[in-house]
């Protein structure tokens, strides 16, 4: 799941960034408004978490550009206000889901992958595909009942192979949903980490290579 994370409060901003990518996400941070409309222009986000007083361009006005691009990305407006009348404001000018401060981290995340489940396809919560079973929530991977310990990179990118039911996905569509924007695109990160996956699964494998297309399990 691909993320941006616009917080003005930087340390607030880089403790959530952190924490969403332990949960195997790849997240992006702007600190402003308009760095956000940058970033939303260029790359293809799942969810947006957005504050809601930010500098330079307002969050209600990032999120009023953001519903009228039309794109399929969700909004969690993040503030300190938490009154009602708030709330319903933030919801009417577009806003998915509303999440006050303080709030709790494991809130966060579950409201994160709930829009994200609204952000594409409906698949079902807990992912199954040959005898390889995900569960995003829970972040467990097993093989025949077998666990995997996987790292949050292999385990985002084993979640988009699954999620994508059969179909090629290349490797450019896995550097969008399992990286952030600082990745160079021309490593061969995806190689690797695809090597990696497939030892930890073991046999008879079940990605399979397409060549010059990219990968399906």
């Amino acid at each position: 799941m691909r993320v941006l994370v616009v917080e003005d409060e930087r340390v607030l901003a880089d403790t959530i960034a952190t924490g969403l990518r332990r949960e195997a996400m790849a997240v992006d941070v702007a600190y402003d408004g308009a760095a956000a409309l940058e970033r939303t222009s260029v790359n293809d986000y799942d969810v947006v978490v957005l504050d809601r007083d930010l500098p330079r361009v307002h969050g209600d006005e990032v999120c009023r550009r953001i519903v009228a691009d039309g794109t399929s990305t969700r909004v969690l407006m993040l503030t300190a206000a938490g009154e009602l009348d708030d709330k319903v404001e933030g919801l009417t000018i577009g806003a998915d889901d509303y999440l006050a401060k303080p709030f709790a981290f494991a809130e966060l995340i579950a409201r994160i992958r709930a829009l994200g489940r609204r952000s594409a396809p409906p698949l079902p919560p807990v992912l199954e595909r040959a005898d390889v079973r995900l569960d995003p929530a829970r972040r467990v991977v097993t093989r025949g009942g077998r666990p995997i310990e996987l790292t949050p990179k292999e385990f985002a990118v084993l979640e988009v192979l699954m999620r994508g039911q059969g179909t090629v996905i290349s490797a450019e569509h896995l550097l969008e949903k399992a990286w952030d924007e600082n990745i160079d695109p021309f490593t061969n990160v995806v190689r690797v980490t695809m090597m990696t996956l497939r030892k930890k699964l073991g046999d008879p494998q079940v990605i399979e290579t397409v060549p010059g297309a990219g990968y399906r399990l």
